[in-house]
């Protein structure tokens, strides 16, 4: 096994490890991100539901908020979060990890496979939180976890280690003057997203639905995904906005001013799916009318349907097909 020295703000270390917890009564899976600074082994930790490229922002950019600044180096493994092609010193960041990287002025590097030795910094930590933070503890969600994972860093981090002969926290005083600083402007991550309602009146992000107000049923909107925020917007116009879902259980997020009206008449307004329809090719206008007629409501799932079959299937099949349920009065059936 080999032996590594460090100089104060050479470099730091960042991996994930997984783990199966109580959270709010339920066993599940979570991911909990660790970076240790190696010469002072000052230690940031977080979890999320399943660790993805976003949440690697999200959380690099709390734990280099919580260290002041950041190491020359980042080591890795060869995880594909950060990685897009190659291993080890011939690995190739992601383009977006790589801009991230160079705003808060780091290089991300990747240690040669079978050498995990190389980041036992960050290695050994996660064996610390599995059996000396997670064991015994009850956590009522995952905010309450993190925030409590944020109390445990500052207490290991002010504890003397015998080996060091120091506390981390000691030992980053004389490290925090070599670390990169932060930059004078520190955005907030955020990821785009694009949505169209479904017939219920909500919008779907990853796996979890969260109502907008029901007359945008059927429009497609925009949803702008932060750390703990899901905003929506109808244009320049934010319609809607959540507190974020941290949770591997499907949820369904709903604002009662978003819901119709109890005793509301139907709306007399087009649907969009009818302004399509009625421009497609013939017969499809015509058909599309008769479906409306002919179906519960204002037919909207009725016309989304249709519109999903004329966007989707081949232009001549379908219109055969539209032609031929025409001809025979058949309302869809002849289609699916």
């Amino acid at each position: 096994m080999g032996h590594y020295d460090f100089q104060p703000g050479q470099e730091m270390q960042h991996d994930t490890s997984p783990h199966r917890i109580t959270i709010g009564g339920v066993e599940q899976r979570i991911d909990t991100a660790s970076l240790v600074l190696c010469y002072s082994r000052m230690l940031v930790f977080q979890a999320y539901p399943v660790f993805t490229r976003f949440c690697c922002k999200v959380f690099l950019t709390d734990a280099l908020e919580y260290l002041s600044g950041a190491a020359a180096t980042c080591l890795i493994d060869n995880t594909h979060v950060v990685v897009a092609a190659g291993t080890g010193a011939r690995m190739v960041p992601a383009p977006e990890m790589a801009a991230f990287a160079e705003r808060y002025r780091f290089t991300f590097r990747a240690h040669e496979k079978g050498d995990a030795n190389r980041s036992a910094r960050v290695e050994r930590p996660f064996h610390f939180i599995e059996h000396n933070f997670l064991a015994g503890r009850t956590f009522a969600d995952l905010g309450d976890l993190n925030a409590q994972a944020r109390v445990f860093c500052d207490k290991v981090n002010a504890t003397r280690k015998k080996h060091l002969h120091a506390s981390p926290r000691e030992l980053f005083a004389a490290e925090r003057p070599h670390l990169r600083p932060l930059p004078l402007f520190v955005p907030e991550v955020y990821a785009l997203h694009h949505r169209l309602v479904d017939v219920e009146g909500y919008v779907n992000v990853h796996g979890h639905r969260y109502s907008v107000p029901y007359l945008l049923i059927g429009r497609q909107l925009e949803v702008r995904e932060t750390k703990d925020r899901i905003d929506v917007y109808h244009g320049p116009r934010l319609v809607a906005s959540h507190q974020k879902v941290l949770s591997r259980t499907f949820t369904r997020v709903t604002v009662p001013e978003h819901r119709p009206p109890r005793g509301a008449r139907p709306s007399t307004q087009p649907l969009p799916e009818e302004h399509i329809l009625a421009q497609a090719d013939p017969p499809v206008p015509a058909y599309a009318a008769a479906l409306k007629h002919r179906s519960a409501g204002r037919g909207t799932l009725a016309l989304r349907r249709l519109l999903v079959l004329y966007r989707e299937y081949p232009r001549t099949a379908f219109l055969q097909a539209v032609t031929l349920a025409q001809q025979y009065g058949l309302l869809m059936s002849a289609l699916t």
